[in-house]
């Protein structure tokens, strides 16, 4: 089932519901064939950015582009977009076939040629001998496929997916990943993905976009996002940080807010106030020595998280590898960290 490749270029795209401002001049370029995902906590406006684009919502100012073409004023089933929602949004009364084919019947498309791609479609989902079920009688995950079949099987130039596994137990939800991951690389299907989960956006994304208070703090592939957020919203969103503030007192030297002296590798101008952003299981050993008083820990499997209260008074979250015991609260420690592995913003 090859589906057509398009690109989306949104354009200063605002949108205010009543005092709320709700989208602020968003701008957003998707290349054909890219997945995206649009990550930010609840009421970052990324659900609202997503309607706007489907045609759910009507933009107050600003631009839809697909390929090209101007598609801000257009109804929804004029854009050729798939859609999966959260809740799955099957018809109760209808067999899986049918809800599959319901896209298809409204194109006013032959019967034969529906039987062909709804076989198609739940042959790549797979779901191949559930057509004459209906929803109540499959599970959660089987209702997503269904409703990821329905989204496809009409070839849509674009899909999107708006927190579609929030209602999947944690193994069901991670299984769904990587199944829509494959799904989308093997058809080359132009995807925008929304979450709230920084671990869902890492698994799935070629690019991630990070939303807060209706604007896009920053658009970059997963790595970046995770090592060189652009400001303390992204290092404190995306993954489990210490964050400290600070001034560049000479070239690779921050002086924190606290009087510690940090050796960095930044090229930042000297007096520059700066962020500074430590990832947890970067600590190790290294030239910027910490030394401290566990306060909490936890095991965690493959590692233990610590909660270390240094002498200095700066407080650190560190992941060490679990060997040994884990240690008690009270225990002295003292742990590392090399200036390559702290980012400076």
């Amino acid at each position: 089932m090859a589906a057509p490749s398009a690109d989306l270029r949104i354009e200063g795209v605002s949108k205010r519901f009543g005092e709320v401002l709700a989208l602020d001049g968003v701008a957003l370029d998707i290349t054909s064939g890219e997945l995206l995902t649009i990550l930010g906590p609840s009421g970052s406006g990324k659900t609202t950015l997503l309607k706007v684009v489907a045609g759910f919502e009507k933009a107050d100012s600003g631009s839809v582009r697909i390929d090209g073409a101007e598609v801000t004023a257009l109804p929804p089933a004029r854009r050729d977009i798939g859609m999966v929602f959260q809740n799955y949004a099957l018809f109760p009364h209808l067999t899986v076939a049918g809800n599959v084919a319901f896209p298809l019947e409204m194109r006013n498309i032959g019967r034969a040629e529906i039987d062909r791609r709804v076989s198609e479609a739940l042959a790549l989902v797979e779901l191949a001998g559930y057509d004459r079920r209906l929803p109540k009688q499959l599970s959660g995950g089987q209702q997503q496929r269904v409703a990821l079949a329905r989204a496809i099987v009409f070839k849509p130039r674009l899909l999107l997916l708006d927190e579609p596994f929030g209602a999947l137990d944690r193994k069901l939800r991670e299984t769904m990943q990587l199944e829509v991951r494959r799904l989308q690389r093997r058809l080359g299907l132009t995807t925008i993905f929304i979450t709230h989960d920084q671990e869902e956006a890492l698994v799935l994304s070629d690019r991630i976009a990070v939303m807060n208070k209706g604007t896009i703090q920053q658009v970059a592939g997963t790595t970046e996002i995770y090592e060189r957020p652009a400001n303390d919203f992204v290092a404190d969103f995306v993954g489990e940080s210490n964050i400290f503030h600070g001034t560049m007192t000479a070239p690779g030297v921050v002086n924190l807010e606290g009087g510690r002296r940090l050796s960095v590798n930044s090229t930042t101008q000297p007096g520059a106030r700066v962020g500074v952003l430590m990832r947890p299981e970067r600590f190790g050993g290294g030239t910027n020595s910490f030394a401290g008083e566990v306060k909490e820990a936890v095991y965690l499997g493959a590692s233990f998280k610590l909660r270390l209260a240094c002498d200095d008074g700066l407080e650190l979250i560190v992941r060490q590898s679990a060997r040994g015991a884990l240690p008690i609260p009270g225990t002295r420690v003292s742990v590392g960290i090399d200036p390559e592995s702290i980012h400076v913003f």
